[in-house]
């Protein structure tokens, strides 16, 4: 007798939606879910088919509704040359000399000042201490905005992200989100048109005065491209921080490993994306009929691609629900690159422009808080367990240390 998946909103499901996973991907690898209106897919060939899209059969027009009553029209939404020249136009300032020699110092100062907060007590809660506000206030100093306004953004972030997984919709997260996108658009119009007439050499005065093909960003695309970024960069890192911890300190040689060659840290965070992905689905809408798995999609619907589950499919790793930083079918030297083997950032047009500074913030994150945490271990009796459906990753880490000074 064959056994059902538990409902994707149900709580079962979050409990352990990897086991989820496998029930799908083996009996219904193309599902129609009722309550969020979509076509669900969970097979790694079909997600790689729907991401990579070599035939224009799938569209980011579900962005319409899904990110533009939060963030305004984003990049998301864009194709064609239009999508081309913005990306260029934003993609330079994430990668080669900017990234190294303007933003790695800032990543440096933010993770040194929050692991400060913590260093000489012995004790912290990764989570709360460190992940969530980390790469938040990465990306605020980076567009050189007011340290003192980190809370801000912390809460805007915050609620965005709730409303990005409200896949229930519940009307108060929606508006709440609704909420946000005026209060942002009010802290940040005016500063943008501060940096366009004086511009400074922080990243917002990168996107006020960047020209491709004579197009340059309009006020509206900045705050849009803003938003996106202290929400999608900030969520991304800050779960995939905690579950490299989660996965290292439940895997004690693994951590070793890592501890004694900090060399492998990228590949703790690209087996971390695979296994325990900090995004487990992104949606796409269908321009035309397509054949997937299990069935044919309809033109015009919105599909769900199950990251998570794709990303622990048998017939594309071996041992899929197994932490295994040395595996052999994961190539961390692309990981980061549109020709990453796993799917946590997407794949094709749309791949993650912020992959890059994401790796560089787990590279020198992680360092650093290996270095001030010297036999690093889980609090007495606490077994990390993650949480989220849209999002997911764990809510807290409480560790503890022996003291070093700093």
């Amino acid at each position: 007798m064959s056994v059902q998946a538990p409902d994707l909103l149900s709580p079962e499901f979050e409990k352990d939606p990897y086991r989820a996973y496998r029930l799908m991907r083996e009996d219904t690898p193309l599902m129609w879910h009722e309550a969020t209106g979509s076509y669900v897919v969970s097979r790694y060939e079909d997600v790689e088919r729907v991401f990579k899209d070599r035939d224009g059969a799938f569209t980011t027009e579900n962005y319409d509704w899904q990110v533009e009553p939060v963030h305004g029209r984003t990049i998301l939404q864009l194709s064609g040359r239009e999508h081309a020249v913005r990306r260029a136009l934003v993609a330079p300032a994430f990668r080669g000399s900017d990234l190294r020699e303007k933003f790695l110092p800032v990543i440096e100062r933010n993770s040194r000042a929050l692991i400060d907060g913590f260093r000489g007590s012995g004790s912290a809660d990764l989570v709360a201490d460190y992940a969530t506000r980390f790469p938040v206030n990465v990306i605020a100093d980076m567009l050189g905005l007011d340290t003192s306004d980190h809370e801000r953004f912390h809460g805007w972030y915050t609620t965005v992200i709730a409303f990005l997984g409200n896949l229930a919709g519940d009307p108060e997260v929606a508006r709440n989100g609704e909420r946000t996108r005026v209060e942002f658009a009010e802290y940040m119009l005016p500063i943008i048109r501060e940096r366009r007439a004086a511009p400074g050499d922080d990243l917002l005065s990168t996107l006020c005065t960047a020209e491709v093909d004579g197009v340059r960003m309009t006020d509206e695309d900045i705050k849009a491209f803003c938003s996106l970024l202290l929400a999608a960069g900030g969520e991304t890192t800050d779960k995939a921080i905690a579950g490299i911890f989660a996965n290292l300190l439940l895997h004690p040689e693994q951590l070793a490993a890592v501890r004694a060659d900090r060399g492998l840290i990228p590949r703790a965070f690209a087996e971390t994306l695979r296994y325990t992905p900090p995004v487990h689905m992104i949606m796409r809408q269908s321009a035309t009929e397509v054949a997937l798995s299990g069935g044919t999609v309809p033109a015009g619907a919105t599909v769900t691609c199950l990251i998570g589950a794709a990303n622990r499919d048998e017939n594309r790793y071996r041992d899929p629900d197994v932490f295994d930083i040395f595996r052999e079918d994961l190539t961390t030297t692309t990981a980061f690159t549109a020709a990453a083997d796993h799917l946590a950032f997407a794949l094709g047009r749309h791949f993650c422009v912020g992959a890059l500074l994401a790796k560089a913030e787990v590279e020198i994150g992680v360092g650093q808080l290996l270095d001030a945490m010297p036999d690093l271990r889980l609090a007495d009796g606490f077994d990390p367990v993650e949480r989220g459906v849209f999002t997911r990753g764990p809510q807290r880490l409480p560790v503890r240390f022996t003291p070093v000074s700093g």
